[in-house]
């Protein structure tokens, strides 16, 4: 039974090395595509000279004079808001809105987030890291990020800690956009803000690049919460079945969850079939439709 167990548990390690390299780095190359093409397009369209990335953070750097505190405090909490709420309206139209409870302890935590950037010598500087040394970072940003993710939210489910706190998240068994960061405070705090800005804290990075991240954050979660497993999108079913069954897919990546065998329910249901990219415009569950008869999970070897 030991030798058994030792087996499974060797083969989910492996499977988990599998994910990451796949996950991190398909999420990569397509950054780094869309980022070329983007930057064309623009620089052809505003006919900039130049890097059009750089050339738009010299314009914001000198707009704020340079002052860290107001690109740190200030401009985190203006790229983060409107990022979150322009995307989130897009959901918006066809469901309903929540009150921002996160803006109170995410305003806070950018203060105490100015003074460690500071200590840890992060940048707000007019020159950007090179885009290489950027793709790096991000790919270190999202492994901090499902590791601190990951274990917090797990401890969030204890019994516990869950009915105090993590509960009024879990109100939402069919979760829209834009509840995404609907938590209690602390639990916003610890699960949501924290790990996102340890990747940034970690390296070191300069505002830029963590405003990039924390946007990209923000879409991820956003999306995840939607319900809508749109074309070309990331699959939210995993966080979907996490809404419904409450004790698999704690993590981002799903690669912790493989690892501790969190998302076995998960693969052995119709939601892991559909939790692909969607490359067209038939939806995913008449692909790939629930078992309408017992509503058993579909088995796999």
């Amino acid at each position: 039974m030991f030798g058994n167990r030792l087996k499974n548990n060797k083969q989910d390690a492996i499977a988990a090395l599998k994910k990451t390299a796949f996950v991190v780095g398909t999420a990569l190359i397509c950054f780094a595509a869309a980022r070329n093409t983007i930057t064309w397009h623009v620089e052809r369209f505003w006919g900039a000279s130049g890097d059009f990335w750089q050339s738009r953070w010299k314009e914001i750097h000198a707009l704020s004079g340079g002052d860290e505190f107001m690109l740190t405090v200030i401009g985190t909490n203006v790229v983060t808001f409107f990022v979150f709420w322009i995307f989130g309206a897009l959901y918006l139209f066809v469901d309903l809105t929540g009150r921002p409870k996160w803006i109170v302890v995410g305003g806070g935590f950018s203060l105490v987030l100015y003074w460690v950037f500071k200590w840890r010598g992060c940048s707000c500087g007019p020159e950007l890291p090179s885009f290489q040394w950027v793709l790096f970072e991000i790919a270190v940003f999202s492994l901090v990020d499902e590791f601190g993710f990951y274990y917090s939210h797990r401890l969030f489910h204890h019994p516990s800690i869950y009915r105090h706190i993590h509960k009024i998240h879990h109100e939402w068994t069919a979760p829209i956009g834009i509840v995404s960061i609907y938590a209690h405070p602390l639990e916003h705090l610890i699960a949501n803000v924290l790990p996102v800005a340890m990747g940034p804290l970690v390296m070191g990075s300069h505002i830029a690049t963590a405003w990039m991240w924390f946007s990209m954050a923000l879409l991820t979660t956003v999306n995840t919460h939607s319900g809508y497993h749109l074309p070309f999108m990331p699959s939210p079913e995993a966080h979907d079945f996490h809404h419904l069954k409450f004790t698999q897919n704690y993590g981002m990546l799903g690669v912790l969850d493989r690892l501790h065998g969190t998302d076995v329910m998960f693969r052995n249901s119709r939601a892991y079939d559909r939790h692909i990219m969607l490359l067209g415009l038939i939806p995913l569950k008449q692909t790939f439709p629930d078992d309408t008869k017992k509503g058993a999970p579909v088995k796999r070897d």
